[in-house]
């Protein structure tokens, strides 16, 4: 076929190929460092978006199972409200699921941010990178704000499905310690704030030691030692409420009743004397064996009922946005740290 049988309207612009195709008009490309990173880091972006859907869509399916089986308690019981009898066996898958979403922290600052500065400087692509006509400062920024908006949304996600998974069984059942790690670090905004900070610790590890098994290794470490102090920081961000009785302390007296859903704190009950100060359990324990002598001593104490600690629920949400700011603090302090050693000294 010659060219003079060839439509003109449909033949190929010149400097083109025929078999090559034209860019599709608004749609968003990755461009530049951005394009780059997503390339470089691919196989772990996309596992961490398939392990979210997957989480999710578990999450889903378990939370059918339990809704299901409180629907037909109360339709055959005529009430509602209450659990049923083998109801720990789907509170538990619940706690359960919440440990292992408890892990998100260590994944996000051993393996998204140790690796995602010390690879490139142990393989060399970060003087690649930054010889061209891309500074560090982007360089870095672009790398940092990719994963960590990939890491946030992925915690969001899984963060409000399981919270809406824990809804119906809410009040219906005591087992649940909302305190727990299980359940407190896993709904709201702590995921997200929690990954970020171990995240950042990571990034800023991997920067100082520049090489990848190092810096998880390390960062395991960080992250770990994180979680212990966050374990016994966690309840200091409530304020403690009590409970007391003046009905006195004897075999007939009753101890007080905790609101539903509240979790006792301290090491138990106490005893409460009529000028309102409280003493340990433990007073008069050496008389014990001679309920006259024990009853005597408690009434030189003039000790009239119990008190007992709790943390209401209600305190929960305004304890997680306490604790996510102030692990949002120190990630932004820690990434600002490594802009600022990267753009100097990073090569």
């Amino acid at each position: 076929m010659t060219t003079l049988t060839r439509d003109p309207a449909h033949s190929a612009p010149a400097g083109r190929s025929r078999n090559s195709r034209a860019p599709r008009q608004g749609a968003p490309r990755l461009r530049g460092p951005a394009w780059l990173v997503w390339r470089q880091h691919r196989a772990a972006f996309w596992t961490l978006i398939g392990l979210t859907v997957l989480a999710a869509l578990a999450m889903v399916f378990l939370r059918g199972q339990m809704v299901d089986h409180l629907d037909a308690y109360d339709a055959s019981a005529g009430k509602s409200g209450g659990p049923p009898s083998d109801f720990e066996e789907y509170t538990g898958r619940l706690f359960s699921f919440g440990g292992y979403l408890g892990y998100i922290p260590v994944l996000a600052g051993v393996f998204l941010g140790a690796p995602l500065i010390a690879g490139d400087l142990e393989s060399g692509t970060a003087k690649l990178v930054t010889s061209q006509s891309v500074s560090r400062l982007r360089w870095l920024t672009t790398k940092l704000a990719m994963t960590a908006a990939l890491i946030a949304l992925s915690t969001a996600t899984l963060g409000a499905v399981f919270d809406w998974w824990w809804s119906p069984a809410q009040g219906r059942t005591d087992t649940l310690e909302w305190t727990s790690g299980a359940l407190f670090d896993v709904t709201g905004v702590m995921p997200v704030a929690y990954a970020l900070l171990t995240f950042a610790v990571g990034v800023a590890v991997g920067t100082l030691l520049r090489r990848t098994l190092v810096s998880m290794v390390v960062t395991l470490g960080a992250v770990v030692a994180i979680g212990v102090v966050w374990d016994r920081f966690r309840l200091n961000l409530g304020n403690i409420q009590s409970v007391n009785t003046d009905q006195g302390v004897g075999p007939d007296a009753r101890l007080p009743e905790l609101p539903s859903q509240a979790v006792q704190q301290g090491q138990g009950t106490y005893f409460l004397t009529s000028s309102g100060e409280r003493l340990d359990w433990t007073a008069c324990l050496d008389q014990i064996d001679n309920e006259k002598a024990h009853t005597a001593c408690l009434e030189s104490q003039h000790v009239i009922g119990w008190s007992i600690d709790y943390l209401p629920i209600s305190q929960m949400q305004t304890m997680q946005w306490l604790g996510a700011g102030i692990m949002l603090t120190i990630a932004a302090a820690v990434v600002a740290f490594v802009l600022t050693w990267g753009r100097k000294r990073l090569l």
